[in-house]
């Protein structure tokens, strides 16, 4: 925000001067130095020189004081911002990205149909939004982990990444859960400076890949002061899927829309989540739709809550330069006009 200020504003009273100037000097000019024996004549002289030398260049003279006043009262334009402080709180959102991900049992509309992932993919950019002075990280995982966007408090970046994150990204045929709670700690522990620490992990099944065992990740967690909230996503049993390529990437017909696949099974065992968040004291949560998975994400929003320290500063740009130089252009013009076009006769 940009605002116009004067380091000198009590100069500008001067100003009130120069309609008092004008007032006594009138239109008058300076009385012509010619000599006639006619009054009559010397009348007609007269008003030459009011409607010439005596006004116009009077005007000019005016108006370079004027602008002489302003520039000595130092004409300023400040811009303001405000710097905002990181809240102490760095976190890590973990998202599954295995084929599982395609289901569409958290569709609300059957003519609008969304993949788990997508509608996963709605609820953080709300979640994101929300905590703008918080470091926010994201790991994408199924196979193996990727990271989507290292701690950053640049969200706007963060949220063109998580937009870019699909299925088919990386290979989604089996679900590394130890080896992306590995990956999020290592990314927290590289910034020491952190208050809190924070893993909201979320899978829609159970660790069948990776060489890291998520127990023993969740103990390195422990040891790093990181809190893993957990989320099982996804109902149990039978639900729909959308149909997929040979790449694991997500098929659409000619309108964007989703094709449907057929029904598929759907299970897990949430017993290793409820012992991840149990010893690194956070919390296990279950979603079945959107209206769950918004409602897990404020909570942990409410749960997780730090003051930010918002830092004003301003910046300052002199500006009396030109009002000076046009003060001088001015009377530049006005000694040129009366030494030459309205040059008084002596």
């Amino acid at each position: 925000m940009s605002s116009l200020t004067f380091q000198n504003p009590q100069l500008l009273w001067l100003l009130l001067l120069l309609p008092v100037l004008a007032l006594l000097k009138g239109r008058t000019g300076r009385p012509s130095s010619l000599i006639f024996s006619s009054v009559a004549i010397a009348s007609q002289v007269s008003k030459n020189a009011r409607s010439r030398a005596g006004a116009f260049l009077f005007f000019l003279r005016l108006l370079a004081a004027a602008l002489l006043i302003v520039a000595v009262a130092r004409p300023q334009l400040g811009r303001g911002f405000t710097e905002v402080e990181s809240s102490g709180i760095d976190i890590v959102l973990v998202v599954d990205l295995s084929s599982s991900m395609a289901a569409l049992d958290f569709s609300t509309d059957e003519k609008n149909l969304r993949t788990r992932l997508d509608v996963v993919k709605e609820v953080l950019e709300g979640f994101i939004a929300k905590r703008p002075s918080d470091r926010i990280g994201m790991v994408a995982f199924a196979v193996n982990p990727y990271l989507v966007s290292p701690l950053t408090l640049n969200h706007d970046w963060l949220l063109r990444n998580l937009e870019r994150m699909e299925l088919g990204l990386i290979d989604g045929s089996r679900t590394a859960i130890g080896t992306a709670i590995g990956t999020s700690v290592n990314r927290l522990r590289e910034l020491p400076d952190a208050k809190s620490r924070v893993i909201v992990l979320l899978t829609d099944g159970e660790n069948n890949a990776g060489n890291i065992n998520p127990i023993a990740a969740a103990e390195a967690a422990t040891a790093y002061r990181t809190k893993i909230y957990t989320i099982m996503a996804g109902k149990s049993g039978n639900v729909p899927y959308a149909r997929l390529d040979q790449g694991g990437r997500v098929i659409r017909d000619r309108a964007g829309n989703l094709i449907f696949a057929g029904y598929g099974p759907s299970q897990s065992d949430d017993s290793q989540l409820k012992e991840i968040a149990r010893m690194t004291d956070g919390k296990f949560y279950r979603a079945e739709n959107k209206k769950d998975l918004s409602a897990i994400y404020n909570d942990i929003d409410r749960l997780e809550k730090t003051t930010a320290k918002l830092h004003q500063y301003s910046t300052y740009e002199e500006l009396f330069l030109w009002p000076a130089l046009l003060a001088l252009l001015l009377l530049a013009i006005e000694f040129a006009l009366s030494s030459t076009k309205l040059r008084r006769l002596p």
